[in-house]
């Protein structure tokens, strides 16, 4: 049991920083590269953000523990959400100035609509895994063209910021994208292997500690980004880490795990994880798209998601002590 923890604590440990390094060296890289602000800030960010979640997911689905694969995925959705936005919201209320933002939140929506559609059958087969890489793929292409034609917004002069505060020489950011990228890998596989060790010893399911524990950890970058950035009065990129995140974990995590292995799960996927991610979505759309002018996620709305947050959590403690 002790070894376990040990892998689980040192797998989190160096996934965080693997992370946050892969993100460093690839935004940094691009920006040597004459990359658009805007697509660093859509694109790349978003990929680095979701790359542990992306790594654990297709390493639990390849050694069979889809339970932690799509467990990951929906319990960070619903922790970027309730958790980090609300945390943040109550240190440092958010307003949404960018349009591509604005556009991006409808979008989720849509996306997770698509995904409840996909679970209501209790699985998530090969075909509906391949139908989610392909509206990812759709996605990235729209945010890509968008961030080429060079439109003035708020998102890319943050990001545009961000980047001359913390400039890399070029092999430094190349030495952080490569190391970033292998120790994410081997950080995956010891995380999956404690935090699977762990669920059986205390008769806990993968797919609780998936949406728990591993869950959080995975989420960890987004926190650390997010928070900081709104300590800066950087408000779009804090939203831009979440909704970013979401998207990728929603379409392209599931859609890499499942491809790999096809999903199979209990009913309270859909009447418990995913009727909380739809809710806390909905919601994030109907507070953050400003329907009567810039959007604005308060402290009282903030607070809000911490307690829906805290009630989950609940709610998944009682499942698993009746289990």
């Amino acid at each position: 049991m002790a070894l376990s923890f040990l892998a689980f604590i040192l797998g989190l440990t160096l996934l965080v920083w693997s992370a946050e390094k892969f993100v460093d060296g690839a935004a940094s890289l691009a920006r040597h590269f004459d990359i658009p602000s805007l697509l660093i800030g859509m694109v790349i960010v978003g990929f680095g953000t979701s790359a542990p979640e992306m790594v654990v997911s297709a390493i639990a689905a390849l050694q069979g523990n889809t339970g932690i694969a799509l467990g990951n995925a929906y319990g960070s959705n619903i922790t970027n959400i309730a958790l980090i936005l609300g945390l943040t919201a109550m240190i440092s209320p958010i307003a949404v100035h960018s349009q591509v933002l604005r556009k991006e939140l409808p979008m989720l929506t849509a996306v997770t609509a698509m995904a409840a559609l996909q679970v209501w059958d209790g699985e998530v087969t090969r075909f509906d895994a391949l139908g989610l890489l392909v509206v990812f793929g759709v996605l990235m292409a729209w945010s890509i063209w968008r961030g080429m034609q060079k439109k003035p917004d708020p998102l890319g002069y943050e990001t545009e910021q961000e980047l001359k505060s913390h400039p890399l020489p070029l092999r430094r950011a190349v030495l952080y994208l490569v190391t970033g990228l292998v120790l994410l890998v081997i950080s995956s596989r010891i995380l999956v292997w404690g935090a699977v060790k762990i669920a059986h010893a205390f008769g806990v399911s993968d797919l609780i500690i998936g949406l728990t524990v591993v869950a959080v950890g995975t989420s960890l970058p987004e926190l650390a980004s997010t928070l900081m950035a709104a300590r800066k009065g950087e408000h779009d990129i804090a939203l831009g880490n979440v909704l970013g995140s979401n998207l990728f974990n929603t379409l392209a995590v599931v859609g890499i795990a499942g491809s790999i292995h096809p999903m199979g799960f209990g009913p309270e996927i859909f009447s418990r994880d995913m009727f909380v991610m739809a809710f806390l979505t909905i919601s994030l759309f109907i507070i953050g798209y400003g329907f009567r002018g810039p959007g604005r996620i308060n402290r009282f709305e903030g607070s809000a998601f911490l307690a829906c947050y805290i009630g989950y959590i609940a709610w998944l403690a009682r499942s698993a002590f009746i289990q």
